[in-house]
């Protein structure tokens, strides 16, 4: 709804995954940078990037 509505910002949800923080007690299995990726993949995207969608660290993911 926000990505439709807001057509000059790019919106995407973003997953970072299990990562090992003290929140988790360092249980997850990926580090903090890992966890990392998608969301500054997503917090640079160019202004002709994807909007409205779901990503994780390897891409675009299934709702």
């Amino acid at each position: 709804m926000y990505a439709s509505g807001l057509p000059d910002i790019r919106v995407n949800a973003v997953d970072p995954g299990y990562t090992a923080t003290d929140l988790n007690g360092h249980s997850g299995f990926q580090t903090v940078g890992e966890g990392a990726d998608a969301i500054v993949a997503m917090a640079t995207v160019e202004r002709d990037g994807p909007t409205g969608g779901f990503f994780d660290r390897t891409g675009a993911a299934p709702w």
